[in-house]
């Protein structure tokens, strides 16, 4: 399962014309930017939502020694929401300095680096080094955050507008692919580690270093054939970086309420994705805490339910240009909560299966029909800034969902069950929100800007 809450980085206006201007990207250079889809994929493939979740909440933090489960998901959902109000907070900063300096693609390396670095770091982590392993997923969550909106800043320099949908599919089917070699790494890994006696705290740590080569190695012809097209601009004189990224933000929120159906959906967005953001970085605490699964079904899960997201995100795309954005998006939550209720009350692993392929089907579609609708609403020369302000609407969601889990388990004393239940408001409230956006009404006012 992969969490992708992005694909345009906040960015100063688009000029419509000024594409014209700039080399058109040859496919070499289009495959370079896709493939840092293909590379990132497996951090949150095995970091956030499957292996290290599991084991930081079941091995690190709990344990016949340690906190109690309750306590230490909420210490887990801290360290995910820390790292996100981190990247809300910097990243108009970060990108009004990448983006007048034109230095997206140094800044892309620095945070590669960096969440690498930080991911192998996180093997030395083992039973008791919570501070440790909390500070390396703060460390390598932001870098890989920050990666994100830097790559997709060269979205709109590569291709022209109507492509872009079509060129982030690309991107978004190889990082399906990604996250499946990784997984499939790790569980080769894992049933050789385990045949030879191995318990988790000695062979988790190496599919840690697992995800981090691939991350490296995969990333490499970005930073070989992707080129940085931007132009230095320096900011206003008496103008600082902070004070530019400040005003972008608040310039796009102004602009955005001026489309009203636009500014429904991210409130809708904002509401719905905290239900989405908490499946993604809880469940595998939740399977192995609630259902016992161990990491290597938990990896097999996790597998099948990324196959089931690709088709999920076909499918519903043919749908939505059948039935429209907001009546496709509708059904995805319907099935969102199906799935939540089946988790809820699930006492035999065979629900959780079922489950886990509902949430698949489901999570591919939202975040494909969401994206898509985002674009359908925005006026055309301004993609990339309203884009920017749909990932920090999805930054919000991933810190209020998974803390709100955290806490609803630590004050229930570990009532896993009744802390997943709680993610249902989350969809039920988003479904409410969603059908009072009028999508034809909002495509013309976009039209008309």
């Amino acid at each position: 399962m992969r969490r992708k809450n992005r694909r345009i980085a906040p960015r100063e206006a688009a000029d419509p014309n000024s594409q014209a201007m700039i080399p058109p990207a040859c496919r070499r250079e289009l495959l370079a930017w896709a493939l840092y889809d293909f590379a990132n994929s497996g951090y949150t493939t095995v970091v956030l939502t499957t292996l290290f979740s599991a084991y930081f909440v079941g091995v690190v933090a709990g344990g016949p020694d340690g906190f109690s489960s309750g306590a230490a998901t909420l210490l887990w959902t801290l360290a995910v929401g820390s790292a996100n109000l981190c990247v809300l907070v910097g990243a108009p900063i970060v990108g009004a300095i990448a983006d007048h300096r034109a230095a997206k693609k140094r800044f892309l390396l620095i945070t590669t680096i960096g969440c690498a670095t930080a991911t192998a770091l996180l093997a030395l982590v083992g039973p008791g080094d919570v501070v440790l392993g909390m500070a390396l997923l703060v460390a390598s969550a932001i870098m890989f955050a920050s990666g994100e909106n830097l790559i997709s800043g060269f979205l709109p320099e590569i291709v022209p507008v109507h492509r872009m949908g079509r060129m982030s599919g690309y991107g978004w089917g190889l990082g399906y692919l990604g996250g499946l070699l990784t997984l499939g790494l790790c569980l080769a890994y894992i049933a050789w580690a385990r045949q030879q006696g191995q318990a988790e705290h000695q062979f988790v740590p190496v599919t840690l270093l697992i995800t981090a080569g691939v991350f490296a190695l995969a990333a490499t012809p970005t930073f070989v054939w992707l080129r940085e097209r931007a132009t230095p601009r320096p900011p206003a004189q008496g103008v600082s970086y902070v004070r530019a990224g400040i005003r972008r933000v608040r310039r796009t929120l102004t602009e955005a309420a001026c489309l009203p159906d636009l500014f429904r959906f991210l409130i809708a967005l904002a509401v719905y994705q905290s239900g989405v953001a908490t499946v993604v970085v809880l469940s595998g605490v939740y399977a192995r805490e609630v259902m016992g699964f161990d990491s290597q079904a938990l990896v097999i899960l996790i597998m099948v339910v990324n196959v089931t997201a690709a088709v999920g995100a076909l499918l519903f795309g043919h749908l939505q240009d059948r039935l429209g954005s907001v009546p496709t998006l509708a059904i995805t939550l319907l099935i969102w909560s199906g799935a939540i209720i089946l988790i809820a009350v699930a006492d035999d692993p065979v629900d959780i299966w079922l489950a886990g392929n509902l949430i698949g089907l489901a999570m591919g579609a939202s975040q494909a029909v969401g994206r898509a609708l985002v674009g359908q609403l925005t006026p055309i020369a301004r993609t990339a800034e309203f884009f920017g302000l749909w990932g920090m609407v999805n930054r919000l969601a991933a810190i209020a969902g998974p803390l709100s889990y955290g806490l609803i388990s630590y004050w229930s004393g570990g009532n896993h069950r009744l802390a997943i239940l709680s993610t249902l408001l989350f969809f039920i409230a988003g479904l409410v929100l969603l059908l009072r956006v009028d999508e034809q009404r909002g495509k013309a006012a976009a039209l008309g800007v």
